[in-house]
């Protein structure tokens, strides 16, 4: 089966192929020579998620699934949520985020986050929705080279690491996108 992972973020791609099994054929963006900017109109994951698969859905006529993932911080009312990946600005600057996250935590002891991703499939036309949540903390400083976007400054609860810290094969089995993504696979094996 050829799917489309409505992306061309090369960190997301390589942790969702790492999932799949040899059944499914991963495909990015590029690969269907979509370049053009998918719009991200709405205020929740699951609509952001759904409007990103429906439009390569109807433009490509092909299987496809999208994602949108928040970060959501429970003294800071939930933010950045939805906009996470532009908290500090439209250039989607990951440090420029963590920093804005950093600055607003200063001097808080309630450090209590959620990674939630919500995946939208469309297959043979019809809508399906998967997600995935972790729970963890925001540590005072950021820490780790690998992963992306906000890793380094997210501990998950029960891990001494953080996110950036951790194998990619352990961050796919507790994060939020693996989650997600092993719902949507166990889904896809059974069709």
């Amino acid at each position: 089966m050829k799917l489309v992972f409505a992306t061309n973020n090369s960190h997301k791609l390589d942790e969702v192929q790492n999932l799949l099994s040899d059944k499914i054929e991963l495909l990015s963006l590029n690969d269907i020579k979509c370049s053009e900017d998918i719009p991200e109109d709405y205020d929740t994951l699951e609509e952001n998620a759904l409007q990103k698969a429906r439009y390569i859905s109807k433009k490509y006529s092909i299987n496809c699934f999208a994602d949108d993932t928040g970060l959501e911080i429970e003294s800071l009312q939930g933010r950045p949520g939805v906009f996470s990946a532009r908290y500090a600005g439209e250039s989607k600057d990951s440090e420029a985020n963590m920093n804005k996250v950093l600055d607003e935590l200063k001097g808080i002891e309630n450090r209590k986050a959620r990674f939630r991703t919500v995946i939208a499939l469309i297959i043979d036309n019809e809508e399906f929705l998967f997600e995935g949540i972790v729970n963890g903390q925001i540590l005072v400083s950021k820490t780790g080279e690998d992963g992306f976007g906000y890793d380094p400054i997210f501990k998950p609860d029960n891990y001494s690491q953080s996110f950036a810290q951790m194998s990619i094969d352990l961050k796919n089995k507790i994060s939020h996108r693996g989650i997600a993504t092993q719902k949507l696979i166990k889904f896809l094996l059974k069709q």
